[in-house]
């Protein structure tokens, strides 16, 4: 069903799911909402929506959102009835809001207050209770002021005074009942809110008097009578019997009517605070909250919060805790355990028990001595009853357990940055986490404390904010705060402020400063965790393995998971994936201010020498014939990775593929030159296997530099040769050729026969990739004269096959398959099947003008190598050859199977040769 929500933030959502609606849409749906089932004309319409200064082309524009907003709340099920009724045509067109009355949640307000009102006039001791029930339920629908997102534009403002009177009216209609049934101290918040609300309102500041007088708070209930005499007083007003009302108070006579609580009858207590107005988002957490709080189980249900420092876990259980008060008729309960809290001591279960029994009326000769008993007596209490507790900042399971209720009708909401493995395995609670704000939730966050309109005109600034933050909800309060004290900061200027560190996140006091926040997670950290915690500000991202921690700490991987275990379930650090660890980008720059200087230099060292060698190791395996490269030797305490096959080698670059390229950036910034071009050269394969064309740009000039910078003319030409290589995959030709003819003259100056050999070979593949093929047989045959020279067996064979490959494609087919077939003789020697696979398809085109079916054969023999390396774009471009003989051969169904496989391969990678597939498909009907 479709609701829409306008007391607080305008929400809608279908099921639990949100519908996400833009600005405009939301001021459109406004419109219609304050007039739902009434007909809106259009010109009334573009009038409120542009604020009375419409643009040009207004009508057609309010057409567009009216038809995105109509397919925004269209339902899936009747996708053709629309919720969004056009009425009329042409100039007297109008647009009418179609949804069912209850279906927001104003008017479900509205309704429910009346009815409250109505029982509660009958004066029956049944009907008040069910009037406390229905407007406890309707005050409950409130998340914040009305039409918060638009609260300030003219076209609201008189159904927002409209709701914010009728809820007036209901706060004081639901303390009225409380008082009535003796419930004084839950009516007591409620008269204070309804007293700041109109504070010279005579008759409320009685009741509040009478509620605090009853509850024996007699000096707060003189108080309230003295503030609003005087407060009258200087408008003039008499208030007779508010003075005498104070007078009895102050004498200690009980005023006509009024009865004491019944202490020992057990109270409905009300401890949960109110409903946070700044919560922002978190819908399907909300519902999934929800959900598992009203689960048919064998016990009540227990819901445990987790999640890292500041990620909103506190506001989080009081926004759950208010969307289902009304299945826990009997009350709340609601205590700060102080797990994490600067101002001392974790609160014992034994401190927090004797006030929770205290606001179940138990007077105090009544309590047992022990915990033990207490705990009983508090069970015994909740039996047969509907009561919610919520647990906030809890440490660990045994502050949790003596507050359990155990009564079927109750239900439980605990939150802890710690995951309390303990309460899942022994008392089957849910676990329930909370991850980072989408960036639309951290947007409104933001809206919600600065307003949309400061936001509109800087844009960029906004999202620089959010990524500064890391969708970190607390520091977004944080800036936003600082944003909103000073209006008159440019956000740009707080996003500077955001640059050296955590000091912009410091909130004013330690609950709302970053770093004392998660300091409190830290200094409960045994010293190998915090040690490890340390260390890992030298990691730059996003996530890291057992085994990279291990060479990071410099000890065995088994010392190590235990210590990773222990920030894991710290929250300091999450597993996103099984085995791969993430820490926040705000909590690495908590962890690099805790660690030493010399501490963390040793540990990027250890860091930086743990990639390159695993690397190293697992390109070995990828081309294992490929000329190996020198590397120095691990530091003491690096643990290199091992692989066992290919395979496993491949499916280590494809995780760590976003990894490798931090690592890269930071060994640059680091000044580790001989990382940075020899990691470059490592996962050069691994790019060009699958398909990274820009990733294999970046690392090469990068690589380029850092050789530079070093003074190696040899790993500078190594470079140059790389890089140039990405730019063909890219086929932008004259910047691959001027990076080719930089390591050409670099190798020619060093004497380096064998890089000059792989160099031209290089030139005669980029004049072959440009249609140039008498220019690429010149480069080919120049580079097997070189390696013949240097006596390089395994560039001599592979050269073989780029000379027969271009006699292949200049006609000439029996040139080609006499020095394809030596090249794969010597590369079957060679035991080469990268260069066999090469071979094989190279044959594979000679033969197509020779044997048809000589030449599938072929092209399979290079498929089945090529598949089994992992190559996935060569495996794509023999594919679409294979397919080009199979189709001259006769068989189109085959061609068409093999240029589909192609083509998805070449789409996945965003090669630009999809497009020449595609024609093939489309021209084969």
């Amino acid at each position: 069903m479709l609701r829409i929500s306008v007391l607080g933030p305008v929400q809608v959502t279908r099921g639990h799911q949100p519908v996400r609606l833009g600005p405009k849409l939301v001021e459109l749906l406004v419109i219609l909402t304050v007039d739902a089932g009434s007909a809106v004309p259009a010109a009334r319409v573009v009038e409120l929506l542009w604020a009375g200064s419409p643009p040009s082309g207004a009508q057609a524009t309010l057409r567009s959102h009216v038809s995105h907003l109509r397919r925004a709340l269209a339902s899936p099920d009747a996708p053709d009835d629309p919720v969004v009724v056009t009425v009329g045509s042409g100039a007297g067109g109008a647009y009418r809001l179609d949804v069912p009355h209850d279906a927001v949640d104003a008017h479900r307000f509205e309704r429910w207050c009346a009815e409250g009102r109505r029982l509660l006039s009958a004066g029956d001791n049944d009907l008040t209770e069910r009037a406390a029930a229905v407007l406890e339920r309707a005050l409950g629908l409130w998340r914040g002021p009305a039409f918060a997102d638009v609260a300030d534009r003219s076209f609201v403002l008189p159904r927002v005074a409209q709701l914010d009177a009728v809820r007036r009216d209901a706060r004081r209609g639901y303390a009225e009942a409380l008082t009535a049934l003796g419930r004084h101290a839950e009516a007591i918040p409620q008269l204070s809110g309804a007293v700041v609300d109109d504070p010279y309102d005579e008759g409320v500041r009685r009741l509040l008097a009478l509620a605090l007088y009853a509850e024996q708070r007699v000096d707060e209930a003189a108080e309230v009578c003295r503030a609003g005499v005087h407060l009258l007083r200087d408008r003039g007003l008499d208030a007779p019997e508010l003075q005498e009302l104070q007078r009895d108070i102050l004498q200690r006579r009980l005023p006509p009517g009024l009865l004491p609580a019944d202490r020992g009858k057990p109270l409905r207590p009300c401890l949960l605070p109110p409903d946070p107005p700044q919560f922002v988002g978190r819908v399907d957490e909300l519902a999934a909250g929800r959900d598992l709080l009203s689960a048919a189980s064998g016990g009540p249900p227990l819901v445990l919060v987790g999640g890292p420092a500041g990620i909103g876990k506190s506001l989080f259980v009081l926004r759950l805790g208010h969307t289902v008060l009304g299945h826990f008729p009997d009350g709340q309960l609601f205590v700060n355990m102080r797990g994490f809290d600067p101002t001392g001591a974790p609160m014992a279960a034994g401190e927090a028990l004797l006030g929770f029994l205290d606001a179940l009326g138990v007077p105090p000769e009544r309590l047992p001595a022990t915990v033990e008993a207490q705990a009983g007596l508090y069970r015994d209490l909740l039996r047969d009853r509907r009561i919610l507790v919520v647990l906030d900042n809890v440490r660990d399971a045994e502050q949790v357990r003596p507050l359990l209720p155990g009564a079927p009708g109750c239900a439980t909401v605990v939150a802890s940055r710690n995951q309390l493995p303990g309460l899942v395995v022994a008392e089957d609670a849910r676990p329930l986490r909370l991850d980072l704000l989408s960036r639309g939730e951290s947007r409104e966050l933001i809206v919600r404390r600065v307003g949309a309109g400061r936001l509109a005109g800087e844009p960029a600034a906004v999202d620089r904010i959010i990524d500064s933050c890391g969708r970190l909800p607390l520091a977004l309060a944080i800036v936003a705060a600082r944003a909103a004290t000073h209006p008159e900061f440019p956000l740009d200027v707080l996003v500077e402020e955001l640059r050296p560190g955590l000091d912009a996140f410091a909130g004013g006091d330690a609950s709302t400063d970053v770093r004392d926040v998660f300091s409190w997670s830290y200094r409960n950290l045994n010293p190998a965790a915090a040690r490890l915690f340390r260390l890992l500000a030298a990691h730059p991202g996003p996530d890291l393995t057992a085994a990279v921690a291990a060479s990071l700490a410099g000890l065995p991987a088994d010392r190590v998971r235990p210590a990773l275990r222990e920030l894991v379930t710290a929250q300091l650090v999450g597993e996103h994936r099984p085995g791969r660890y993430a820490l926040h980008d705000l909590l690495r720059l908590y962890a690099a201010e805790l660690g030493r200087d010399d501490e963390l230099s040793a540990a990027q060292q250890r860091l930086l020498d743990h990639y390159l060698h695993t690397a190293l190791a697992a390109d070995g395996l990828l081309w294992p014939h490929r000329d190996p490269l020198a590397a120095p030797p691990v530091a003491a305490g690096v643990t290199a990775e091992v692989f066992e096959d290919r395979p496993a080698a491949l499916a280590w670059f494809t995780a760590e593929h976003a990894v490798l390229l931090a690592v890269v950036d930071q060994a640059a910034r680091g000044g580790f030159d001989g990382h940075v071009w020899r990691l470059a050269w490592a996962v050069t394969n691994f790019f060009a296997r699958r398909g990274h064309w820009p990733d294999w740009v970046r690392t090469g000039r990068v690589a380029v530099a850092a050789a530079r910078r070093q003074g190696d003319r040899g790993a500078e030409a190594e470079a140059h040769r790389i890089l140039g290589g990405a730019h063909v995959r890219l086929r932008q030709f004259a910047v691959a050729r001027g990076h080719y003819g930089q390591a050409l003259e670099l190798f020619g100056v060093l004497g380096d026969l064998v890089g000059q050999g792989f160099t031209c070979r290089s030139l005669g593949w980029l004049c072959e990739q440009q249609g140039d093929i008498g220019a690429a047989l010149r480069h080919d045959q120049r580079a097997l004269e070189l390696f013949h020279r240097a006596g390089h067996e395994r560039g001599e064979a592979n050269t073989l096959n780029s000379v027969g490959w271009c006699h292949a494609l200049l006609g000439d087919h029996e040139q080609a398959i006499v020095h394809c077939r030596r090249s794969l003789a010597l590369l079957e020697r060679l035991g080469d099947p990268v260069g066999m696979a090469g071979a094989w398809d190279s044959l594979g085109y000679a033969y197509r003008r020779v044997d048809l079916a000589e030449a599938i054969s072929c092209y399979r023999q290079a498929l089945l190598l090529y598949q089994g390396l992992g190559d996935r774009p060569n495996e794509a471009v023999t594919l679409r050859h294979l397919g080009e003989s199979q189709h001259a051969y006769g068989d189109a169904d085959a061609a068409r199977r093999s240029w589909r496989q192609a083509l998805d391969i070449l789409t996945e990678i965003e090669h630009p040769d999809a497009g020449r597939v595609r024609a093939l498909l489309a021209a084969d009907g």
